[in-house]
């Protein structure tokens, strides 16, 4: 299969040794004191939700507790009895804080990313060929949009970029994002149907992950092609395509062994942008003097090669079998 693909302009992106900006966003899960929490104040018109504090308002408040509500965590509007605002209450500004804490761990449970964490921008090693590839991620880690399929070897770097999109996207954007190897995310769906399973109904299960706003599908193409597998992952990737929702994959086999119907939709170039792996050496199979240079010279080409332009333009479909012979 064959596509004409656009030609399309890099826009303005940072050198690859440039640092990417991570925060630990991850709560503290050190006990609070009175001094920890910001200097907030009570906003006019409001009063703290706590009996004691309107009959005493001199007390303290409680060591450890919010010097605002007092440890509540809601305010209440000081309005008059029939006023339509009577006993209208508001989180507190810590309240905030703890939701948005719970949000994020929520958010990290429903990633998948417990075995990736420490895959990052930071600590990836642009070995030979994939400077541009690095470059690109970065790219859309900041604005996720549209599609990328990374295509090539082993131990090259797919995943590990894969995984760096995934949480730069969880920690910087909080958003919510969804990273599997295609075999395990089969396996999740299956396990619903045992009686004495406690992660959702299938139904629950797949809607979340159909519609997760970025979806990591890492190894695609090596899952056990049964029908039902073969028709649950096209269901999947049909709906994503049909909505444009941002979905990255990784794949080293070729295009050919795929469902026709999701090679056709990957291959379409004015949604999914193809990147190759195939200029780098396998990583796993490098010397560890050669991994500690290509650390320590994250801004230079490993072994002094030029930058290989690893976005394929004219044609958005990977090598086949036929391509190399």
């Amino acid at each position: 299969m064959r596509r004409a693909m656009q030609q399309s302009t890099t826009p303005n992106i940072p050198p690859a040794n440039t640092p990417i900006s991570t925060p630990n966003a991850e709560p503290d899960q050190t006990p609070k004191t009175n001094n920890d929490f910001p200097q907030r104040r009570i906003p006019q018109g409001w009063r703290v939700v706590t009996p004691q504090q309107e009959i005493y308002p001199e007390l303290p408040p409680e060591p450890g507790s919010c010097p605002v509500c007092r440890g509540t965590g809601w305010l209440r509007m000081d309005a008059q009895v029939g006023d339509p605002n009577f006993g209208r209450i508001i989180p507190c500004g810590c309240k905030i804080d703890e939701q948005l804490a719970g949000e994020f761990e929520r958010l990290k449970k429903l990633s998948n990313l417990d075995a990736f964490r420490n895959m990052t921008f930071e600590n990836f090693n642009r070995l030979r060929g994939v400077r541009e590839n690095f470059e690109i991620s970065v790219q859309y880690a900041r604005d996720p949009n549209g599609w990328l399929l990374f295509f090539g070897n082993f131990g090259t770097g797919k995943t590990h970029l894969a995984a760096a999109i995934a949480n730069y996207a969880l920690r910087n954007l909080k958003m919510k994002v969804y990273f599997t190897a295609v075999p395990d995310l089969l396996d999740y769906l299956r396990a619903s149907f045992d009686p004495n399973s406690t992660g959702g109904s299938y139904d629950d299960r797949f809607e979340e992950i159909k519609n997760v706003p970025l979806l990591i599908l890492d190894d695609l193409g090596t899952e056990n092609a049964s029908p039902w597998a073969r028709e649950k992952l096209y269901q999947l990737i049909n709906h994503r395509y049909n909505l444009k929702l941002p979905t990255v994959f990784t794949t080293n086999v070729d295009m050919d062994m795929l469902d026709g119907r999701i090679r056709s939709r990957i291959g379409d170039a004015a949604l999914c942008r193809l990147v190759l792996f195939n200029q780098a050496d396998d990583y796993r199979q490098l010397p560890p003097e050669h991994r500690d240079w290509t650390r320590t010279n994250q801004g230079v080409e490993s072994r002094g090669n030029k930058p290989q332009n690893n976005t394929r333009v004219g044609n958005n479909t990977p090598p086949t079998r036929r391509d190399h012979r």
